[in-house]
């Protein structure tokens, strides 16, 4: 498809500049590349500011390149071609929701025929329902989500709007409770009567187990993401704008709150509560709560926040303003000491 970059970044509420190489060159575009890859008409990004950023943009043929805005006045769109080059403040998020836009635009709403849905279930608008997923009694999704191949929804589980669920998810099997007999030692199932709530815009990646409620719901908040291979148990609660990174196993009525980030293959004992903005490292075992904006590593996690100097972890989970916060408490510091 074609499509006129200019009204599109303006639709998603950007705000930018343009340096053309032709005065009255229409920004139109047909596809998306890498930088090294794209060609003429085709729209690409550079993340790198700065002086750093002329060699990359001067090898690229991209029709269009999204350009950060301290490049401006230190690159130029190649002579004696149609490049164009946009300037504003994260080039790489712009081309992350143009790319979303044009998706969104060729997506076809579908329900497969060999989709297995329950009569009392209830499909929102423009949805597409995969291969061999099924979806069980009482079951709700929300607009414009997105269920692929082979994913099992069970009863009572609702997910929102624009949701993504990858193929092989499993939401809404029993969680894993028992309680052992006193005389015989056997293991008595606890019956699983609660659902899951997923929120609009949660994405679950391939492979993933999120168990619903024992008696209450497991909920996901919106925004939500959840890579390759987490596993969510019965009645845990994690906030809004969530990063779970593959391998993480969040352990039974846990919370988790808004903004947080797990490192890989990180553990969360169950009954702990993680704070809003907290960073845990990759192979963490958490086994105690955690505040507000700490960053927790090792076996068991303790907090190393103070040992932190990089502005990339602080932003994992959007932690900006603390840093400098504190920075400027450590500079007091220094200076009273002084």
């Amino acid at each position: 498809m074609e499509l006129n970059i200019e009204s599109v970044l303006s639709r998603l509420g950007f705000q930018y500049s343009v340096l053309r190489s032709y005065e009255n060159r229409k920004l139109i575009i047909n596809n998306v590349a890498s930088l090294d890859r794209a060609r003429e008409n085709e729209l690409s990004f550079c993340s790198a500011g700065g002086p750093d950023a002329i060699p990359y943009i001067l090898k690229s043929r991209a029709g269009v390149i999204l350009c950060k805005k301290n490049t401006k006045d230190i690159v130029f769109p190649k002579i004696d071609t149609n490049q164009s080059l946009i300037f504003l403040d994260n080039p790489r998020l712009a081309f992350m929701q143009v790319l979303n836009y044009i998706c969104k635009k060729e997506r076809l709403a579908k329900i497969s025929s060999t989709a297995i849905i329950s009569k009392t279930a209830k499909i929102g608008c423009n949805c597409y329902i995969g291969n061999y997923v099924t979806i069980g009694d009482n079951c709700e999704i929300g607009d414009n989500t997105m269920i692929y191949d082979r994913v099992s929804i069970l009863e009572n589980c609702v997910i929102g709007k624009n949701c993504i669920v990858q193929p092989g998810v499993t939401v809404g099997a029993d969680g894993f409770a028992f309680e052992r007999h006193d005389i015989s030692l056997e293991l008595e199932r606890f019956p699983h009567i609660g659902g899951v709530v997923i929120g609009d815009n949660v994405e679950v990646f391939t492979n993933c187990s999120i168990a619903r409620g024992s008696l209450s719901d497991t909920i996901i908040g919106k925004g939500t993401k959840l890579d390759a291979l987490v596993h969510i148990a019965h009645n845990v609660v994690i906030g809004e704008n969530c990063e779970l990174t593959a391998g993480t196993i969040v352990g039974g009525s846990t919370t988790i709150g808004d903004t947080c980030w797990t490192g890989l293959n990180s553990t969360l004992k169950h009954k702990i509560k993680i704070g809003n903005k907290v960073i845990i490292g990759c192979g963490a075992s958490v086994i105690h709560d955690v505040q507000d904006e700490d960053i927790v590593a090792g076996v068991p996690a303790k907090s190393i926040k103070h040992k932190v100097n990089t502005n990339q972890l602080f932003l994992m989970a959007g932690q900006k303003q603390q840093m400098k916060k504190d920075r400027r408490e450590a500079l007091k510091t220094s200076f009273i000491v002084q």
